[in-house]
């Protein structure tokens, strides 16, 4: 079963701080480069952070500097610590396998930064 369940999102205001987790199922998440994605309203989804089974990552322009991506390859999950909030960061966040597997797509969490 193919399955990734985000959690985490809430209402913050701008500055503020969020610990994003997404729990996956063993099947999509052993070996594969995990990351989380983002879509805002009318936007198209983004790829934000990415890190590979060995835990290397890499981040988008915008959030490089306030973002870390882990991951726990005991538990199946990876987080997203999100710091330095800004109103531009507001959007469903989602995790999926990079490149994207297209028929695991969670419910994401919603990210609402208030200025």
């Amino acid at each position: 079963q193919v399955q990734l369940v985000e959690s985490g999102g809430d209402l913050v205001q701008a500055g503020g701080s969020l610990r994003l987790s997404c729990s996956a199922s063993r099947s999509i998440f052993s070996g594969s480069t995990m990351g989380w994605y983002r879509q805002g309203p009318g936007e198209q989804r983004e790829l934000v952070a990415r890190i590979l089974w060995r835990h290397s990552t890499s981040y988008a322009d915008s959030v490089k500097g306030r973002f870390t991506i882990s991951r726990d390859n005991a538990k199946n999950t990876v987080d997203l610590e999100m710091n330095s909030l800004k109103p531009e960061d507001t959007a469903v966040y989602y995790c999926n396998t990079v490149p994207p597997n297209r028929i695991a797509w969670g419910q994401g969490t919603q990210v609402t930064v208030s200025s």
